[in-house]
């Protein structure tokens, strides 16, 4: 890798590290391709990015970036998982780290704050955006459907009312 893809690189990091919500830090020595081909997938389909990339440059990339702390965490065969939704990846990485043994997650960062392992977990247990959104679309949609059935109630009350009485008045 010459110097000019060596500056390109650092570049793209440094923008994963500014943009991102969530980056991971885990080894993953003894992983198969078709293991980190399946790491990539999920990480993909939860709108998340998996980045393997040398130490040495992932440190120059965090120079003056608010999470620069979690640049002691760039130790032996690391790779990255990161996402702009500031719980996708740490899901990501943590059901993936159940699954495989020989995926270890060794901290990461949210904006400025390093997280340990737990640190991860706890953010993995977080709900995600769209689950937030779902919620609280459901919040807001809940009070207009109990108003929706207290005015059905009464109409449907009448007709019953009304349906009795002309049963009656039928019968007499």
């Amino acid at each position: 890798m010459d110097r000019a893809q060596k500056e390109k690189l650092v570049e793209e990091l440094g923008q994963i590290f500014e943009s991102s919500g969530v980056v991971v830090v885990s080894h993953y020595v003894g992983l198969t391709v078709a293991d980190m081909q399946d790491l990539r997938a999920r990480a993909s389909e939860a709108g998340g990015s998996v980045r393997v990339a040398k130490n040495r440059l992932a440190k120059i990339a965090l120079e003056g970036k608010s999470c620069e702390s979690i640049s002691n965490l760039l130790t032996g065969m690391t790779v990255l998982t990161y996402s702009e939704d500031p719980v996708a990846a740490a899901k990501v990485a943590q059901e993936f780290a159940k699954e495989n043994k020989k995926f270890v997650i060794l901290g990461g960062a949210m904006g400025e704050n390093a997280l340990d392992v737990a640190g991860v977990e706890a953010v993995s247990k977080m709900p995600s955006r769209e689950e937030l959104i779902a919620s609280i679309v459901g919040c807001i949609g809940a009070p207009a459907s109990n108003i929706a059935g207290a005015i059905g109630a009464p109409a449907s009350n009448i007709a019953s009312i009304l349906s009795t009485i002309e049963e009656k008045a039928e019968a007499a």
